[in-house]
């Protein structure tokens, strides 16, 4: 088959386009937070594996971490257990972990490791727990009660934060050449397993390797501003003005502070990018326009 003229110019310019941002993050670490329709997409989840693979491929050392809230839920459900929530964190007692644990650590992660490998990556799954990558403790909410002289303290059951990282097992696998995917499960010192919020992992593990990029992959098309549009780029002084006014709120405000955290430990910059978009990640790194909200620290 032979390339129109108008063909080949576009492929060109695409590569041309792309060959400088190649040429800058040769080398750099990614971390890219998996989830959303991308995950359920047999379309979309095939073009995530290509990125990754393409990335990898071009000397870039990208790092997933994927969620599975839906995953969770699905089988929850089949099993005839209700999926409760408290502020946006699923209720997790030690049934519940199990699932979290069977979903995220086995069904989840070994499909994306699949995918990838079925490109031609050479992925790794593991869960925090693997060498001791995610030491967790038990997050506790607590809420004012006019019966109580007290707050009262509300558990939620098996819902972790990260205390702190232990890299040495992603630095080996870099090393290696092989991708990790890793699940965001953490373990205590009490030896009891935590499910941690994947955009929270996902940045944390930005910050500790000071990553080039955090990439938050959403099923919107980035930070809008009142009047429902893209904004493409943010510095972090601009963006806390937009979350005390009001114009960033509800689902997109933990994502912001994730990437807020994340600059502002060291990340060079973090994405909130569309991924209902095909090749979402190629695109905000290797184009000008990319499809996202890219945003950096203080000027």
């Amino acid at each position: 088959m032979t390339l129109s003229t108008s063909s080949a110019n576009t492929i060109a310019h695409v590569l041309i386009e792309a060959l400088p941002y190649i040429n800058r993050f040769a080398g750099k670490t990614f971390v890219i937070k998996y989830g959303g329709n991308a995950m359920v997409e047999d379309t979309l989840k095939n073009s995530f594996a290509r990125d990754i693979v393409l990335m990898k491929r071009v000397g870039m050392n990208p790092i997933v971490v994927h969620g599975g809230g839906p995953q969770i839920g699905n089988l929850l459900k089949r099993l005839g257990k209700p999926s409760e929530f408290f502020q946006g964190m699923r209720i997790t007692d030690s049934e519940t972990m199990d699932v979290v644990q069977m979903v995220l650590g086995g069904l989840v992660n070994k499909e994306i490791v699949t995918l990838i490998n079925r490109q031609g990556g050479s992925a790794v799954g593991l869960t925090g727990k693997d060498a001791d990558l995610i030491h967790a403790r038990k997050l506790t909410f607590t809420r004012d009660n006019p019966e109580m002289n007290a707050p009262e303290i509300i558990d939620i059951g098996h819902v972790g934060e990260i205390a702190s990282l232990d890299t040495a097992v992603l630095d080996l696998l870099i090393h290696g050449n092989f991708i990790p995917v890793i699940a965001p499960i953490g373990v205590g010192n009490d030896g009891q397993s935590y499910n941690i919020n994947a955009d929270l992992v996902a940045g944390k593990i930005a910050e500790v390797l000071k990553a080039e990029k955090l990439m938050l992959l959403t099923n919107t098309t980035g930070v809008l501003n009142k009047s429902g549009e893209l904004l493409r780029e943010l510095d972090a002084t601009t963006t806390l003005k937009l979350v005390e006014d009001g114009t960033i709120s509800g689902g997109m405000l933990p994502k912001v502070h994730c990437a807020l955290e994340a600059v502002k430990g060291g990340v060079n910059t973090a994405h909130i990018i569309d991924g209902r978009v095909e090749h979402a990640v190629l695109l905000e790194i290797f184009t000008n326009e990319g499809v996202g909200t890219l945003i950096k620290g203080r000027k």
